[in-house]
């Protein structure tokens, strides 16, 4: 990139400068050249005036005043007098036809000779008769200070292009710093380093391509983020018909091929177990996401939020679907299973089948994380503002509350991933989760869901307005 550039800007200021100089060269040649003819036409002019009072004498004795002869005169004007009378004073360098044509004419003419370039100016002396006064001007006059001249424009030209060239070359190297450094991150990204930034810099266009990097980078560490905890949730999803598979296997009784299908059920569990640590394991160092940082944490629960939008569900009413599920399981371990609900609306802004993988994650610890026979009550209380839905059970608790609401952990042995789901959900909807001592002896976990606004009105108000409708249709 850099010598590139620098190529193209020594092309196209070369061209410039040559295109600019060389007419210029041309022009000074031809300046210089005139201001030489220019100087011979004048001290020919200068002579003529002198020749024509002073006559064509050539004695020394003829004239009084010894300034005036054309001897004197030629010899100090360094120029050639062609008299009438055929004879030359000085040098002469002009062909008789020039001489010829120059007096027939009577008018001054100049002409290029070898060596360099002649004036003839015809005199007209006193007797009528017509003298000539040469001027040569050496080809070496004729260029005097050209080669001083071409050699400043030269120097010049080569200050212009070598400073373009300088100035390209410093942009280039920017440029080329720049765009080196969205390289080797990309470089680094597509080898898997996910906290590789730029630090945007150069021109606006390579600051842009850096931004939408670093804007690319970013969001290539959410979808990676989101998908290990979408594939964790999903696979602990499964837990919840697992479990239930178990505690109806442990039914059973010895019968053949239990153990085979106990077996099954040990190692399926085990298998998803390893699936929701794979996917739950730290990135590499120095790659966000991998300790299942806020972006991690929050992007599922707006994606639950997001996710089929408009869609609402009865808490209650999925509540008691569930309990009854799970009641069935509950008698074959003579745990005593309790469900209470509030008889006013419940409804809140999440789709029925979330709200279930709630319930059966809570109720699900319990019977995993407690003995056969332990009750557990579950309850749905509405408030002012939110829904609140109770999970608690008569087990041995929970020592620390607070540190089982961190995502992964868990003092069961378990993948520790149900409660985060319940946590997760409650924040799409404005709630929260708790955890508490329960009156039962165990653990109390409140999941509070906001609340969509509506008339508060008993539920058998509502069943009797619908009857009352049908039968109005009918």
């Amino acid at each position: 990139m850099r010598a590139l550039l620098a190529g193209v800007v020594l092309a196209v200021t070369s061209t410039a400068v040559l295109a600019f100089l060389i007419p210029l060269a041309l022009l000074t040649q031809t300046q210089l050249r005139g201001q030489a003819i220019a100087r011979a036409e004048q001290r020919a002019a200068a002579l003529a005036p002198v020749l024509a009072v002073s006559g064509p004498s050539a004695e020394p004795d003829a004239p009084d005043d010894p300034e005036h002869t054309t001897i004197a005169v030629a010899e100090r004007a360094k120029a050639c007098v062609h008299l009438p009378d055929g004879s030359v004073v000085g040098l002469s360098h002009a062909p008789a036809a020039r001489l010829r044509g120059a007096v027939r004419g009577g008018e001054a003419v100049g002409y290029d000779v070898p060596g360099g370039w002649d004036y003839l100016q015809p005199v007209v002396l006193a007797d009528a008769r017509v003298a000539v006064v040469e001027e040569f001007v050496p080809a070496a006059e004729l260029s005097k200070g050209l080669t001083a001249a071409w050699t400043e424009l030269a120097a010049l030209g080569t200050a212009l292009v070598l400073g373009s060239v300088l100035v390209a070359d410093r942009l280039g190297a920017r440029i080329g710093r720049a765009l080196r450094r969205v390289s080797a991150a990309s470089d680094a990204l597509g080898a898997g380093d996910l906290d590789i930034r730029v630090d945007p810099a150069g021109p606006r266009e390579l600051r842009a391509t850096g931004l939408a990097f670093n804007a690319m980078a970013d969001r290539i560490s959410t979808l990676l983020a989101t998908e290990r905890e979408l594939i964790a949730d999903m696979s602990h999803r499964l837990r919840t018909p697992l479990t239930a598979l178990y505690l109806a296997s442990e039914q059973v009784g010895p019968v053949p091929g239990a153990e085979r299908v106990s077996a099954a059920i040990h190692q399926m569990e085990s298998e998803l177990d390893s699936v929701i640590r794979a996917a739950r394991a730290p990135l590499p160092a120095n790659r966000p996401g991998g300790d299942g940082g806020s972006a991690a944490r929050t992007a599922p629960a707006a994606r639950t939020a997001g996710r089929r939008a408009g869609a609402g569900c009865e808490v209650a009413e999925v509540a008691r679907h569930r309990v009854g599920f799970w009641e069935v399981l509950a008698t074959q371990q003579q745990r005593s299973c309790t469900f209470a609900a509030t008889d006013e609306p419940t409804p809140v802004a999440l789709p029925e089948d979330d709200l279930a993988v709630v319930v059966d994650a809570l109720v699900g610890n319990v019977f995993r994380h407690t003995g056969r026979g332990v009750p557990f009550e579950v309850s749905v209380q509405r408030t002012a503002q939110s829904v609140v839905l109770v999970v608690e059970d008569g087990g041995a608790g929970i020592a620390d509350p607070d540190s089982v609401l961190a995502r992964g952990v868990s003092v069961g042995g378990s993948t520790g991933l149900g409660l985060d789901i319940a946590r997760r959900t409650a924040a799409s909807t404005r709630g929260s989760l708790r955890v508490t001592p329960s009156a039962l002896g165990g653990a109390r976990v409140e999941v509070e869901l906001g609340l969509v606004v509506g008339p508060r009105r008993p539920l058998h108000a509502a069943w009797t307005e619908q009857r009352r409708r049908r039968r109005a249709r009918r």
